[in-house]
């Protein structure tokens, strides 16, 4: 998960363009990067931290021009710690090509080695996105070799790399001197929408991964990349579509809709805060047919991403919905952590209980979902420090039982509390009274209702379903490998920044 915004427009576009990356904050907070084109000449600038610590005024000042891409990072692969790994990506041939990506590569192994042996281009990093932009670069030689380039010929290279890449993955390219090019997987994974605005000189376009962005900077909808689709928008704002899959299907990650999005985005026509609601329509039969309402006192979001589903299952089984948490804004999600530790540790610092909703009362805590376990652990300790008599404990969302290849912080079986464990044994293992999750079929169901297009849902992370077909027991145990190995240095580079910290405050 990554937010991505590129813009053509005919103004500058620094600031516009790190307005957009802050309303894709929640999508990644390990690193920004932004970069802008003036003529053929590109201006990068990217670093680890949040996109207000990373862009400073003097940055700002050295990314002239008025066409333009941005990222905020969350790792999914490689190394948390390497800023070479921020995005954007840059290669000079063919063209000049910067990229930025949202998603996860299953098969970025074997590309690479494709890439070395067949196609004659080294991989520096441990990122996919290096592996995706030069693939691209590739295609696009290919595709440009000796002519002039026009977009049927950037089309015709975006139909090879479908055919070379595997996974999930919404992309946003500039090449130098010619526009943007943005472009979805051919399950429409992860999300990818564009809008303009007009002006007297002619239209500015926007492609962002959700729909605030565009809102949030005065860009007027004008409708999601479909799957498989590719888009150029040329340097006078036209744009240009086509079809580049070969059978295309809407498949939109259900973990978009129960946490990772902003509820006020729409995604592929389907409003986040609704498809929230209705879960918190379906979870609370499930509480009714699992444990009588009359045992509880009042319902009680986790901050932030439940509160909907929170508020439609307290008016539903006839409860009190109350904030028993407040939550200091000024710490990351905790699920976008890197470190399993790192992330236990922030739990407190990010959630502070109201002990007068808690006191004496069997609360129902709604969460949109549990992943590891151990924030839902030390959340149910604190209702009851705070003395709630009993604490129940509902996810919004079906057990997480299977591993993430897509672009989602999930990859590994090991970190899943649900894998391998009973409802009981995870009851017991996070100290709630009672547990009740979401059903994987109404959930499924009352979302799809929202948009009657809607082929299916990626959910491998509750069903076990991997789409894209390619996926195998060998791929989770590289993966299992690839994120042992990215751990330590993760720890390795928090030790380092660490010593970096305490070497510059003794000097």
């Amino acid at each position: 998960m990554c937010g991505i915004v590129g813009v053509i427009s005919r103004t500058p576009v620094n600031q516009l363009i790190y307005d957009a990356l802050l309303l894709l904050q929640h999508r990644g907070q390990d690193a920004a990067g932004i970069v802008t084109m003036q003529g053929t000449k590109c201006f990068m600038h990217k670093a680890r931290g949040m996109v207000r610590d990373v862009f400073r005024t003097r940055n700002m000042r050295a990314l002239p021009g008025n066409v333009g891409l941005g990222q905020v990072r969350y790792p999914t692969a490689g190394n948390a710690f390497n800023e070479e790994e921020a995005q954007p990506f840059y290669v000079n041939a063919p063209y000049g090509i910067v990229l930025v990506h949202n998603g996860n590569l299953t098969n970025a192994h074997a590309l690479k080695q494709e890439l070395f042996d067949v196609d004659r281009r080294h991989i520096n990093t441990g990122s996919d996105t290096e592996v995706l932009i030069n693939i691209l670069a590739h295609e696009m030689e290919l595709a440009g070799r000796d002519v002039p380039l026009t977009p049927a010929l950037i089309f015709k290279a975006v139909k090879a790399v479908h055919q070379r890449i595997k996974g999930s993955y919404g992309v946003i390219a500039l090449i130098a001197g010619y526009g943007l090019l943005a472009f979805r997987d051919p399950y429409g994974i992860r999300p990818l929408v564009y809008g303009q605005i007009d002006t007297p000189d002619g239209p500015e376009v926007m492609v962002a991964s959700e729909t605030v962005a565009l809102e949030g900077t005065g860009h007027r909808i004008v409708r999601d990349v479909a799957p498989g689709e590719a888009i150029f928008i040329d340097l006078e704002g036209r744009v240009h579509a086509e079809q580049c899959a070969a059978a295309p299907q809407l498949h939109p990650c259900m973990f978009e809709y129960v946490y990772l999005a902003r509820p006020d985005s729409v995604i592929d026509g389907i409003s986040v805060y609704q498809a929230r609601l209705n879960m918190g329509e379906t979870l609370a039969q499930r509480v009714i047919n699992q444990m009588p309402p009359s045992e509880i006192d009042v319902v009680i979001p986790i901050p932030e991403s439940s509160r909907p589903a929170a508020m439609q299952l307290a008016q539903k089984i006839g409860k009190p919905y109350r904030e028993g948490f407040v939550k200091n804004r000024y710490v990351g999600r905790t699920f976008i952590m890197p470190g399993q530790g790192q992330r236990k540790k922030s739990v407190r610092q990010k959630l502070n209980a109201i002990a007068a909703e808690f006191k004496g009362r069997n609360v129902l805590l709604v969460d949109d979902s549990i992943v590891r376990g151990t924030t839902s652990k030390e959340i149910v300790q604190m209702a009851r420090e705070a003395g709630a008599n009993k604490v129940y404990m509902a996810s919004a969302a079906p057990p997480v039982r299977y591993p993430n290849v897509y672009g989602i912080d999930m990859p590994t079986s090991t970190e899943l509390i649900a894998h391998g464990r009973t409802q009981e044994e995870i009851r017991a293992y996070i100290g709630a009274d009672a547990l009740i999750y979401q059903d994987v079929d109404a959930m499924k169901r009352v979302v799809s209702q929202l948009n009657p297009a809607i082929v299916g849902f990626e959910a491998s992370c509750f069903d076990g379903q991997y789409i894209t077909g390619d996926v195998s027991a060998a791929d989770f145990e590289a993966i299992q490998t690839q994120r042992t190995e990215a751990r330590k240095d993760d720890e390795d580079g928090e030790a380092r920044t660490r010593l970096t910290l305490q070497s510059r405050a003794e000097g």
